[in-house]
């Protein structure tokens, strides 16, 4: 469960103050993963597979005498199957998978699909042009900030990265809640400190948290 009720109730509520306060109208996303990486189980594959020729490539030169009876089994074998069983490993536990993620790949993935669901979720409707969505995607362990053009000339793009890195660690350590405290804490602190304020009057956009949507 990405979320608990619980947690999704203190988030709608976070919310709701912080569009009193500001009038932005804030939008919150978490997904499990952004893509599902299919080369990630391929990767992990060709690292048993290359550990374990190199295991039977050391064992062939100490023991070149029973190789040479055996050299189909003791070969083939092993480097198929610690090859399988690395790709299995990767499939069943997310942390040795990410291990294969390549950083760039997995960057443009989660800003992808935040866009994405800016434009599905239709966050360009708002009378002022203030959408704001907050993305955390589990697995890449990163956060996306997509702002509508009524923030433009307002807030700077490194301003917005602050949210970013207030909620990076927290996302790190499995704790998408506290993450989400975090960076809403955040992004209510930066708007009050560019002077954006005023109450929102209409509820443009869903305060509770999108939960689970994936490609």
């Amino acid at each position: 469960m990405l979320l608990t009720h619980a947690e999704a109730d203190a988030i709608e509520a976070r919310i709701a103050r912080i569009e009193h306060a500001t009038g932005a109208q804030v939008v919150t996303a978490i997904v499990g993963r952004s893509d599902a990486y299919p080369e990630l189980a391929w990767k992990a594959f060709a690292l048993g597979a290359s550990i374990a020729a190199l295991l039977v490539f050391a064992f062939d030169i100490a023991r070149p005498d029973w190789m040479l009876r055996y050299t189909a089994w003791s070969n083939v074998a092993p480097i198929l199957g610690i090859g399988a069983a690395s790709a299995i490993l990767a499939l069943a536990l997310p942390p040795y998978e990410r291990l294969f993620l390549n950083r760039v790949r997995c960057a443009g993935e989660v800003r992808q699909r935040a866009q994405a669901m800016f434009l599905e979720r239709q966050l360009t409707r708002t009378h002022l042009r203030n959408g704001v969505l907050l993305l955390a995607s589990v697995f890449e362990r990163r956060v996306e900030i997509i702002a509508d053009i009524g923030f433009e000339g307002r807030v700077a793009e490194g301003e917005w990265r602050t949210v970013i890195d207030a909620m990076t660690p927290a996302l790190a350590g499995a704790n998408p809640a506290d993450a989400f405290t975090r960076g809403l804490g955040r992004l209510e602190a930066l708007l009050a400190e560019k002077g954006i304020h005023g109450h929102a009057g209409r509820n443009e956009l869903p305060d509770r948290p999108i939960v689970g949507e994936s490609t």
